[in-house]
């Protein structure tokens, strides 16, 4: 079976376009914390992407704005609430729906060259100090056999990774999931804790990349 790698990153950044930038005005703290971003992810989802020579989708604007992986209710926060109507619809239109559909589009086009494409979510923070968690949906076959072999094999290079199955926070791999043929898209959500990257700790963050990057390659057989 062939497989190709999309690899994507939702919290990328916490830029905010000049027009909306006085809404965070005396709430920059919040902005630039993991409420706006997930440091790290950026970083991460690059090197992956680099290694698997493939092109990186990601997200341009800060989650505080719009939310790329939640649900048409759930995407906007309190800060959303104090745009125009127009800014909330370019949003909709323009960035939320225009980046699912760019997801879309990358994994129809890999499909018709691959058996199957396994789809790689890039996240940093957001859990327990020292944890790496491969997180897949509970009835994707496909996807638990590369996530469970991918944290085998990055346990072996001292990482506490686990494989999790079950329900996955939003609306993204639910809707490519349905949008896509049954046993042929693999979602993985790749959650690091933060503390690698802010920190260094338990492992340094370049040692961290290196060993999540060569465990995902053994468990896709590009190694």
């Amino acid at each position: 079976m062939t497989t190709s790698v999309l690899v994507s990153c939702e919290y990328a950044t916490c830029a905010v376009p000049g027009g909306q930038r006085s809404i965070f005005n005396g709430h920059e703290d919040e902005l630039h914390s993991l409420a706006g971003w997930e440091p790290g992810a950026l970083n991460l989802a690059q090197a992956f992407a680099m290694k698997c020579r493939t092109p990186l989708v990601h997200g341009e604007i800060t989650r505080l704005l719009i939310d790329l992986e939640a649900g048409e209710d759930a995407r906007w926060s309190d800060y959303s609430e104090k745009l125009t109507p127009q800014t909330r619809e370019r949003f909709a239109n323009r960035v939320w729906a225009g980046y699912r559909a760019t997801l879309r589009q990358r994994i129809d086009e890999d499909l018709r060259r691959h058996d199957a494409v396994v789809h790689l979510l890039v996240h940093t923070g957001g859990i327990d100090p020292g944890r790496v968690n491969m997180r897949v949906p509970e009835h994707n076959h496909l996807a638990g056999e590369i996530a469970t072999a991918w944290a085998a094999a990055a346990h072996q290079e001292h990482l506490d990774a686990r494989m999790v199955a079950g329900d996955i926070p939003g609306s993204l791999i639910r809707e490519l999931e349905t949008a896509s043929p049954v046993n042929r898209y693999a979602p993985i959500r790749l959650e690091v804790a933060g503390e690698y990257f802010l920190d260094g700790k338990p492992m340094r963050w370049e040692a961290c990349k290196k060993s999540l990057i060569q465990g995902f390659l053994r468990a896709t057989g590009r190694a």
